[in-house]
């Protein structure tokens, strides 16, 4: 039996696959800093004794990004 050679541009290591999911995990870390210190900012607004909107926001955020990153992969 001889091995197929394998082929650096198959679909599985093509670097627009690479692109295209470094890209996701950007995005999902930008949505998740962008919830997080918008709720910091709140909390520095109002001053509650808790954290309130730091969590709230942060876990909006992060459910949000999940949300995208599985409609993406979807595609």
């Amino acid at each position: 039996m001889t091995e197929q050679p394998k082929n650096k541009n198959s679909p599985k290591n093509s670097p627009n696959n690479w692109l295209k999911y470094s890209g996701i995990g950007i995005q999902m870390a930008g949505i998740i800093a962008v919830g997080t210190w918008g709720g910091v900012e709140l909390d520095k607004r109002y001053q509650f004794k808790y954290p309130v909107f730091t969590v709230i926001l942060t876990l909006i955020a992060v459910f949000s990004s999940i949300y995208i990153v599985i409609r993406d992969f979807i595609k």
